[in-house]
């Protein structure tokens, strides 16, 4: 997963990053609330972990921005606010989970794994075998060990399944591609369909259909 953590404190910070990664996951640091939004300007995540009292805007005022502008990645608070009002607001926001410090590395990340794991059972679409989570790219049922698409193998297959058995024109799916072309589109559902063994028909000069199971 890309994850964006939001915290002032650049030792905890570190640290914290330096365990997800253990994990896999990639993290991005910025130490004020105003660096968030140039963060996610640039980038899409998969989830926020976000301190309160932090420069700029503080992490209650990051999040309902974020909201407003129709941000709906799942979000974490960690903070050293324990009371019951500062808890209850940061759920009121939207928060998925509120962790108090001081706290164990470890619980956040088993707290984190437990947030995805029940997204992936709500949002799971099945093809076949194939179990695929379209919000964080999971893919179930084609290897041994679950694994993650890339962001635009996540696009594709999402659209692609939207309208299994329809024709999804080229000009649709090009606009998944970072560098869009006739070309790179063909690659790139070549390697789709060779990843999920899937079949995936190419009807020349007009698009691609997901043929149906």
């Amino acid at each position: 997963m890309k994850i964006l953590l939001l915290e002032d404190d650049e030792l905890l910070a570190e640290s914290l990053a330096e365990y997800l990664e253990m994990d896999g996951d990639e993290v991005e640091r910025v130490a004020g609330g105003e660096a968030v939004f140039d963060a996610t300007f640039r980038e899409k995540y998969d989830l926020y972990i976000l301190d309160i009292n932090v420069p700029d805007l503080n992490g209650f005022d990051v999040l309902e921005a974020l909201n407003e502008a129709g941000d709906d990645t799942p979000a974490i608070y960690i903070s050293a606010l324990t009371d019951i009002a500062s808890i209850a607001r940061g759920f009121e926001i939207g928060a998925v989970d509120y962790l108090k410090k001081p706290f164990d590395p470890e619980e956040l990340r088993l707290r984190i794994r437990r947030i995805f794991r029940e997204r992936e059972k709500e949002g799971t679409v099945e093809y076949g075998a194939i179990r695929f989570d379209p919000v964080s790219g999971r893919v179930e049922g084609v290897d041994e060990a679950p694994f993650y698409l890339g962001e635009v193998q996540r696009r594709l297959f999402a659209l692609l399944l939207q309208r299994r058995g329809g024709l999804v024109s080229s000009e649709e799916l090009m606009e998944a591609l970072e560098h869009p072309s006739p070309n790179a589109l063909r690659v790139t559902m070549a390697k789709l369909k060779k990843r999920l063994g899937i079949a995936i028909t190419n009807v020349r000069g007009r698009g691609y259909i997901l043929e149906t199971v």
